[in-house]
């Protein structure tokens, strides 16, 4: 077999990333028929055919699935180490960037970054994005890891490294005061409620426990972003649904009770990251510390 031309792997692997021969061409600013020649004679090469057509659309067959995985593996280390020779081998301190999901808890956050935080030898870097462009600003190496709530599962196309950090119960948040049971009573059902948005894993699963009481609480307000609950919370009358850790600084400032802790529910939150071939140091002891950390705790 002849020597692997990695010209025409850069161009498999940008047409197998986009899944469209087209849209490839005009990324990559050459012909469609100059990128489907190249195509061809790689398959030629390789004496295996990588794509079939589906519906119009290029679909990687399983000798195109090990190709691409390969072809991920080695343009992510150029990209990482052509990134790192950008920044430069050794600096006076290191920066870790950190993506976090816009509506996750940023006191979950802090804790996390809380060990680096007067660290001389880091810049700490922490954006709020939405899921998808967190995961496409990882791959392109934007971010050394990313938090979130939204568990991310490895495909072919990228290699995924996603660690469960902790979960965090689900507690009942109110104003101090009230006389409330720990365990659900006919109290509760006279309550005014702030939840999170329908859709989330967090009111799904309080929609069940509701069900299971045949309990339909008065909705007065819903939000998709924790720090709009804490505020919802600190600021009505109506109990809210969300990790208690969200609401530490009031809870123990005595500006809102716990009254109840959901069994069984939990929001769960995970560090992502992308298989490299330098990984970040500080990163690396950020997620061992935090695990090793919340196991003691539990």
């Amino acid at each position: 077999m002849p020597r692997l031309n990695y010209h025409h792997l850069h161009y498999f692997w940008h047409v197998a990333k986009i899944g469209n021969l087209t849209k490839a061409a005009q990324m990559l600013h050459v012909s469609q028929s100059a990128l489907s020649a190249q195509i061809k004679q790689l398959e030629e090469s390789l004496e295996n055919q990588l794509f079939v057509r589906q519906n119009r659309k290029l679909v990687l067959t399983d000798v195109g699935s090990i190709a691409f995985s390969y072809a991920e593996s080695i343009f992510n280390q150029g990209e990482e180490l052509e990134a790192l020779l950008r920044k430069g081998i050794q600096n006076e301190y290191q920066e870790v960037k950190i993506g976090m999901l816009s509506t996750m808890s940023r006191n979950f956050v802090e804790e996390f970054v809380s060990p680096l935080m007067n660290n001389p030898m880091v810049k700490l870097v922490i954006a709020a994005r939405g899921q998808t462009n967190l995961l496409t600003q990882l791959s392109n190496h934007e971010f050394d890891v990313v938090l979130t709530n939204i568990e991310v599962r490895g495909t072919y196309k990228q290699l995924w490294q996603c660690q469960l950090l902790s979960q965090q119960a689900i507690s009942i948040i109110g104003a101090p005061g009230r006389q409330l049971s720990s365990k659900f009573s006919n109290d509760y059902r006279e309550m005014d409620w702030v939840l999170p948005l329908s859709g989330s894993p967090i009111r799904a699963a309080f929609d069940g426990w509701c069900a299971q009481y045949q309990f339909q609480p008065n909705i007065v307000g819903e939000a998709d972003d924790m720090a709009m609950l804490r505020l919802l919370a600190r600021d009505s009358n109506a109990l809210a649904v969300m990790p208690a850790v969200v609401v530490k600084d009031e809870i123990a400032a005595g500006k809102l009770t716990a009254y109840m802790t959901l069994p069984n529910i939990y929001e769960h939150f995970y560090a992502v990251t992308v298989k490299k071939h330098l990984p970040n140091q500080w990163v690396t002891e950020l997620i061992t510390n935090y695990i090793n950390t919340a196991s003691l705790a539990s």
